[in-house]
């Protein structure tokens, strides 16, 4: 008989007499542990949120928030190591865009489109580096007009939405025309907190107020939450802060603004000073030659002024059945 046998006859010979012995250990199962490079914390029975980490790093258009998921965003603005936001997406209904004349990313070939066309074209040019001559902060467009109700922000939204259909650059539309906002009324989409709400800086992140679009290249900065003297705001250092802030942040992005009008107001004339080009908008037989002078004499320190021509009285729409005619003037330094 072997001593294993020898020892558990023994053992069975104890127990009968009685003798009581402890139970058998219990051996745990080894704990499945994940991917090398992968962690994954669970939330804590107490709901504090904590943030999981589904891989040793995160793509560049995707910011952990502080739900504990990771979400995909245009946007992921924040100081290294803070949990950061991402942008909120809002849809634009493509079909009430259409019924204003303005250009949608699904609409068949059209005059209007061919016109923005041809007007983006220069305008582009200057901001990658690719135009006659070198223009500093190309990328910053505004667009204005001389008068109120000229169709600066029809002008504004229409242009951004031609450059998002380009492949190589993204777009952020602002409105910067804080004492009568009308981007998010022309997109019909609700008030949204924006631009006044960063400027004066306080905790607002830019990326806590930036809308992403279902264009897909398309981001909106909101005029805001409206406040006293906000549009001295546009004239203040917080404000030449922010320019700078986004006009540096991305090099293939074209940040317009869609700004209040040059001649009842003084803003806008502050503002230029910032932007590498100009887009003044006039009503075709309504704003007067002398109007249009002196509000391009006060963005003479602006390098490069476009003049659209809006509604102008052109050749029979044809076929595109679109009511908007546009002509346009273009040209560096000073205008005449």
């Amino acid at each position: 008989m072997s001593l294993i046998e020898q020892a558990a006859k023994r053992l069975e010979q104890l127990r009968q007499a009685g003798v009581e012995f402890p139970p058998d250990p219990v051996i745990p199962a080894s704990p499945k542990l994940p991917p090398e490079g992968n962690v994954a914390l669970q939330r804590p029975a107490s709901g504090e949120s904590v943030v999981s980490e589904t891989s040793s790093h995160v793509a560049p258009d995707e910011t952990k928030t502080a739900a504990g998921t990771v979400q995909t965003g245009v946007e992921g603005e924040g100081v290294e190591g803070e949990r950061r936001v991402v942008s909120r997406q809002v849809d634009i209904d493509f079909r009430a865009l259409a019924a204003k004349f303005i250009l949608t990313p699904d609409a068949p070939r059209s005059r209007i489109a061919e016109e923005y066309r041809v007007i983006k074209r220069p305008l582009l040019a200057n901001a990658m580096g690719k135009g006659a001559a070198p223009v500093v902060d190309g990328n910053l467009i505004m667009v204005t007009s001389a008068l109120p109700r000229e169709g600066k922000s029809f002008t504004a939204v229409n242009l951004a939405i031609s450059i998002a259909a380009e492949l190589d650059n993204t777009v952020l539309l602002v409105d910067a025309d804080v004492a009568r906002p009308s981007v998010l009324n022309v997109l019909e989409l609700p008030p949204a907190p924006g631009l006044l709400d960063l400027v004066p800086r306080n905790k607002t992140q830019l990326s806590d107020v930036l809308l992403r679009t279902n264009i897909e290249k398309l981001t909106l900065l909101p005029s805001g939450t409206p406040r006293e003297r906000a549009t001295e705001l546009l004239a203040s250092d917080a404000m030449v802060a922010l320019v700078r802030e986004m006009a540096d942040r991305y090099p293939d992005r074209i940040i317009i603004f869609d700004s209040p009008p040059l001649l009842p107001t003084t803003e806008s004339r502050v503002l230029a000073t910032h932007m590498g080009q100009v887009i003044l908008v006039v009503q075709a037989e309504r704003t007067t030659q002398s109007e249009v002078q002196q509000a391009l004499h006060t963005i003479e320190s602006c390098p490069v002024k476009m003049v659209v021509l809006n509604q102008s009285r052109g050749e029979p729409e044809g076929s595109y059945g679109y009511g908007y005619g546009y002509g346009y003037g273009y040209g560096y330094g000073n205008a005449g």
